[in-house]
């Protein structure tokens, strides 16, 4: 059974790490690349770094941070925000980047996936999917959790492996920052009708709901902002709560 991956994620706008609460009212929680050395240094599995307003401000995500970014850290990281073309990607991977996330634009033109996974491998495409539950309907966003559509989060998830993703990186809007714990139904529903990994992501307040979202979730990895961003939970402490908790943990 592969290990399961701690993945602090560093949502970034205007060259800040920020952090906010169902997707709004940010904070700033430092320099992205000294947090990405932190994390790497203190045991973080990878890394995801996210241009929140890229695809809402339609901008490219900015190369020189991941340039920076790769000079610093020695694990694996994604770059997600703005990626809208093959030249996009191409772009990010030269920069140091090893995978890239897609959302917006993989909504819009799911052909995407399958155009990057045939040029650089589906290891490389990360499909994100930003999604709300509302009248029973888990129901998929783009632009940031802007811009509601017509996608439904498991028949997305599924067209998304089937054109190639790599991973699926679930992120539950209505659990974001608050801290209750993940959204372990339709992550262990995911994680069941999938035959790519589940990244969760959305709701970590304490180290039992990182258990939780293993063994209930059964996601394949953990991705987690805030409670990193101000020292609420040291990685090493979790991974050794999670290994008293027989998770494997790397």
């Amino acid at each position: 059974m592969l290990a399961k991956r701690i993945i602090p994620c560093l949502d970034v706008k205007d060259g800040t790490t920020v952090k906010g609460t169902n997707f709004v009212n940010l904070r700033e929680a430092g320099d992205p690349v000294e947090l990405g050395v932190r994390y790497s240094e203190q045991g973080a599995d990878e890394l995801v770094f996210l241009d929140i307003t890229a695809s809402y401000e339609e901008r490219k995500t900015f190369t020189e941070l991941v340039r920076r970014i790769a000079a610093n850290i020695n694990i694996p990281f994604t770059i997600g925000g703005g990626v809208n073309e093959l030249s996009d990607v191409d772009r990010l991977l030269n920069a140091g980047a090893d995978k890239v996330s897609v959302n917006s634009a993989a909504i819009r033109n799911p052909g995407i996936i399958r155009e990057i996974a045939e040029n650089f491998g589906s290891q490389v495409c990360v499909c994100a999917i930003d999604a709300s539950f509302e009248g029973g309907i888990w129901s998929c966003y783009t632009g940031g959790g802007r811009n509601k559509t017509d996608k439904e989060l498991f028949s997305w998830a599924k067209e998304a492996e089937n054109s190639g993703a790599g991973e699926i990186l679930f992120t539950s809007m209505n659990h974001d920052g608050v801290k209750t714990g993940y959204a372990n139904e339709a992550l262990r529903r995911l994680s069941e009708t999938l035959n790519i990994p589940v990244i969760a992501s959305g709701g970590a307040g304490n180290m039992e709901h990182f258990r939780d979202v293993f063994v209930e979730g059964k996601a394949d990895a953990a991705l987690a902002a805030s409670v990193f961003h101000f020292g609420e939970i040291a990685i090493k402490d979790l991974k050794a709560y999670l290994k008293k908790e027989n998770i494997n943990v790397r």
